[in-house]
């Protein structure tokens, strides 16, 4: 299987290169980006996927609805669609951009495009990438904050969530 090659971006989203996931992965130095999807149901209960424990990033933890790597040139909302079916087994056309934002840590730098949709289920979820999904109330997610079961990733994309809720 070809590793898969990503753009490396300035903070605005510009391309400054190419480089493998594996050259990325393991140096923040590198900004890529990636794209999420904040899936709720009718009721606001947002969905969350238990990250396999052979995954090389947040291994076992709960996660952002769908969050995958845009490939090079991809169109935004097209990288939803596809990130969306790849793991969630849904296909919709209600995808909303909600915000950008950069989230980085020891192990990495994303430029993220957050994305929301509405949807109910059921879930085909990808079994190689994702142990488990459920929907979780936002009181239960702010519950969960810190506890070390939801990945930093997803902790500082509901936090970008909420901050966009209400404003300051």
């Amino acid at each position: 299987m070809q590793e898969e090659i990503l753009e490396i971006v300035d903070r605005h989203g510009n391309t400054i290169g190419l480089a493998p996931r594996s050259e990325i992965h393991g140096n923040p130095s590198l900004l890529h980006k990636v794209v999420h999807v904040l899936v709720f149901n009718e009721n606001g209960d947002l969905l969350l996927q238990k990250r396999s424990m052979n995954k090389d990033v947040a291994a076992g933890k709960w996660d952002t609805s769908v969050g995958g790597h845009i490939s090079p040139e991809e169109d935004l909302i097209e990288s939803a669609k596809r990130e969306m079916e790849e793991e969630l087994g849904i296909i919709s056309d209600s995808i909303k951009f909600l915000y950008s934002y950069i989230h980085s840590n020891p192990y990495e730098s994303e430029l993220v495009y957050t994305h929301s949709c509405i949807h109910n289920g059921p879930f085909a979820f990808n079994k190689e990438e994702i142990d488990e999904v459920r929907s979780w109330s936002i009181e239960e997610i702010k519950k969960a904050m810190g506890s070390g079961i939801l990945s930093d990733n997803f902790e500082s994309e509901i936090m970008n969530y909420l901050s966009h809720l209400n404003p300051a």
